[in-house]
């Protein structure tokens, strides 16, 4: 299955060191292939311990607007689902250790056909899938097959996600569990510390697995206060939403853009240093 995955042996690492990850999400392509490759490129140096790459899709339903404007450049731009494999690809050539998970929905895999995506994903370097619109009971549509070519499958949990339903929602999970800090799409609101640790305590009584949590995320401090409690610290709308207000009034990239991303970046990391992880 899984075993001994890049995303397994980061996680122990940090383990090891007393520490959380600091997981950073993009969108592939925003806004552009080659600045979106530069910063990806660029995103361990800054303290990106595993990077979510998004996968655009016209209909991102679980993300808020700022993920789905990133989306939208991105495929305005030419970003499709072969350049986000050729990304992986050319991030590989320089950097055989971070981990890169692609996230977004079923429809683009289904179109480029499930077979052929795992195999190109698992060629191009690709370490695990987050597909938010796949339920469990769908798990031999994508998981089963991804986990058998030995790709993590990782799944979200939500503040809905009660003990009944959690063991079904872990079955097949592995690499990391993805709790969700609030209700909501993306970026909407932000967490409430305490409660993100209780829930975070609840899934670990379920599973071994680490947990990392993301949504709302936006400040080193809020990041330092999850990392108290969690295996990972997820940002995402907060790195986009730093893309966007870079680019010039067509859209396009500017010399800021790659700066201030890292900036950000290098702070949010901090952040998550500055606290013993779990």
């Amino acid at each position: 299955m899984s075993s001994g995955t890049r995303i397994e042996a980061r996680f122990a690492d940090l383990k090891a060191q007393g520490r959380a990850a600091f997981v950073t999400f993009v969108t592939a392509g925003d806004p552009g292939y080659d600045t979106s490759l530069e910063l990806l490129r660029a995103l361990p140096g800054a303290g990106a311990d595993i990077i979510e790459l998004g996968m655009p899709f016209t209909d991102p339903m679980a993300d808020g607007p700022a993920i789905q404007a990133s989306s939208l450049r991105a495929l305005n731009a030419g970003q499709n689902m072969i350049k986000t494999l050729q990304m992986v690809r050319e991030f590989r050539t320089g950097d055989n250790d971070t981990p890169i998970v692609l996230m977004g929905y079923y429809n683009p895999i289904y179109i480029y056909g499930v077979d052929k995506f795992i195999a190109d994903a698992k060629d191009a370097g690709v370490d695990g899938l987050i597909v938010v619109d796949l339920p469990p009971e769908e798990d031999h549509e994508l998981c089963i097959p991804a986990l058998e070519q030995g790709l993590n499958f990782i799944r979200l949990a939500t503040p809905t996600t009660d003990d009944k339903r959690l063991p079904k929602v872990l079955t097949n999970t592995s690499g990391f569990v993805y709790y969700v800090s609030v209700t909501g799409i993306t970026g909407s609101k932000a967490p409430d510390i305490s409660q993100v640790n209780e829930a975070v305590s609840r899934i670990k009584r379920h599973t071994d697995l680490p947990v990392a949590v993301g949504f709302g995320v936006k400040t080193p401090e809020q990041a330092s206060g999850i990392a108290s409690g969690a295996d990972g610290v997820v940002v995402g709308s907060a790195l986009v939403n730093s893309i966007r207000e870079s680019l010039d009034a067509d859209d396009a990239a500017t010399d800021s853009t790659v700066p201030n991303v890292l900036k950000l970046v290098s702070e949010l990391a901090q952040g998550v240093r500055n606290t013993r992880g779990t």
